[in-house]
């Protein structure tokens, strides 16, 4: 994929779903994978021409693992011009050393989540952008659907009024495929996770679940995408047709 394409799809995110106002100031967090450092070129590439005017700070959690080095993502952002902010935490310490979870991922997800929404706020941002694609938002669906029991995924834009802070998601359109084929095409210096859970959770096997079911009955990802769209979720905000 190549950068337009990318852009095209953040825009029809961005504008169907109102995800962007004038003078915002966007948070995006920089965990080290793929996605997010595709957001981050996105945004970078969408605020050189969107008609609306917004800044960009990109923001790291560090959860303390051994060998995560983030010197590539700090020379990108220098690159781009992007203000980077690295949060040093014990996270990880605490997890797996002092608590010694056996089910680390939920506890993980909210103490990185507290130290990256203290952050952003620190840093004057008033909405984070996660990276979220297309095939995490069929993922999170079938893993409502399996463990829950209900039709659900999270929205495309979420106010959180505890925080003061609005959750966008501009890849929403994005295929995971895609965004490989851009991180192999502009070579981004992805750094992956040390985590020793990381490939080993109920995501994981409802991703692997799904691209089965995709080689089985092709293009049945597509469709499950269009029924979360057209599923008047709750709390997903209406969807404006896109104009080119």
């Amino acid at each position: 994929m190549k950068l337009q394409q990318l852009l095209s799809y953040t825009r029809k995110a961005v504008d169907e779903y109102q995800m962007i106002e004038e003078g915002d100031r966007i948070a995006v967090g920089i965990s080290g994978g793929k996605d997010s450092l595709t957001l981050l070129y996105a945004l970078h590439g969408l605020k050189r021409f969107y008609p609306k005017h917004f800044e960009l700070e990109a923001i790291t959690v560090d959860l303390g693992f051994q060998g995560f080095d983030l010197s590539r993502i700090e020379a990108l952002c220098r690159e781009l011009e992007v203000p980077y902010t690295i949060v040093r935490t014990e996270i990880a310490q605490i997890i797996f050393d002092e608590r010694k979870e056996t089910n680390p991922c939920s506890l993980c997800a909210k103490m990185r989540k507290g130290a990256l929404n203290q952050a952003i706020k620190e840093r004057g941002c008033n909405k984070v952008a996660y990276a979220h694609h297309k095939d995490d938002i069929v993922e999170t669906m079938l893993m409502s659907l399996i463990y829950e029991g209900r039709f659900h995924s999270f929205s495309p834009r979420t106010y959180l009024d505890r925080m003061d802070l609005t959750v966008i998601r501009p890849m929403m359109f994005v295929d995971e495929a895609d965004v490989i084929g851009f991180r192999n095409k502009y070579q981004l210096p992805v750094e992956k996770s040390p985590c020793p859970a990381d490939g080993y959770t109920k995501r994981q096997y409802v991703k692997e679940l799904l691209a089965q079911l995709n080689r089985e009955n092709p293009g049945v990802k597509e469709r499950m995408f269009s029924a979360v769209l057209n599923g008047k979720i709750s709390g997903w905000p209406e969807r404006v047709p896109h104009r080119r």
